[in-house]
Parts: structure tokens; sequence; C-alpha cells
């Protein structure tokens, strides 16, 4: 219920803010503001989390990919059999975190042949990150990507026969 001494101190309170200096032109300014004060800041602090997402997960990935593609080496029968096990590992661990395009594995032997016992294997994986949201146009001026590398040893097992 609406009492009249309410009404009659809101148009009190009204007239000594004009009196003041107050205005009704700026009623609803502040959400503005605040809304573009907001985006301003929004913005570039979701981008930051994006970038940071994506390079996170180029981390696990190349993590994952370099250890899977060793343990794939190491258990295979034959060196031809160990890079394509390699490979295939790797490239799993690749299209898991959507890194199938930009992404390679390399596998290199301390001796030959790679799978004598003993021998250690050391699987590296590389992957090429682009940055989300550059144009190609800033692209060709600044650099747009990120390279994230992870390095494997693995040891073959020294009573497994072949």
């Amino acid at each position: 219920m609406i009492r009249p001494q309410d009404v009659l101190a809101r148009a009190a309170g009204r007239a000594a803010g004009r009196a003041a200096g107050w205005s009704d032109v700026e009623a609803g300014r502040a959400i503005l503001e605040f809304i573009f004060l907001g985006l301003l800041l929004l913005l570039p602090l979701t981008y930051l989390v994006l970038t940071a997402a994506r390079l996170q997960a180029a981390s696990f990935s190349a993590s994952l990919a370099g250890r899977e593609a060793g343990r794939a080496f190491v258990t295979a029968r034959s060196d031809d059999d160990g890079y394509a096990r390699a490979r295939a590992a790797a490239q799993l661990a690749f299209t898991d975190f959507s890194f199938e395009d930009a992404a390679a594995v390399s596998v290199a032997c301390d001796g030959s042949p790679c799978l004598r016992p003993d021998g250690t294997v050391t699987s590296t994986a590389t992957i090429e990150v682009r940055l989300p949201l550059v144009p190609d146009f800033i692209a060709s001026h600044v650099p747009a990507s990120v390279t994230i590398s992870s390095v494997h040893v693995a040891s073959v097992d020294r009573f497994v026969a072949r």
C-alpha cells in the first residue's frame, strides 16, 4: 500500500537532487557505462583464456604423442613396424586434441638396430599452434603461432626376444 508520506518524500528527494545539480538526463547512464567497460575488459580476458586453453591442449597432446610413440616403438617386432606404430600412436594423440594438421613426430635410436636389448628410443612430438582469431594480414607481420614440443626416451626391454 502506498502512503502519501512516501510519495511526498520521493518528490522532495527529486527536488533536492535537481537543486544540487542532478538531472534526469543521467538516469540510466550507469548501466551503459557498466556494459561498455565490461565488454572492454571482458574481450581481452576471453582471448587470453582461449589462447591459454589452446596452448595447454597442445602441451598435453605433445606429451601424450611423444610418450605413446616411444611405447609403441619399443613394443614392436621390427624397426619398420616400430616406425609405423609410432606414427599411428602419435596420430591418435594428435587427433584427440584436434592437432592433426600442424603436428609431427620423429623417432631416433641410439644405435643399430633400434630394437636391440637395452637400446633407447627417443621420440619427439612437435605441434605448431596457431593463435586464435589472428587474421592472415596480421600474421604476415607478427608471429601468429607457437611451437610446442615434447621429448620422450623409452628403453627397449633387455629380456624380450625378437
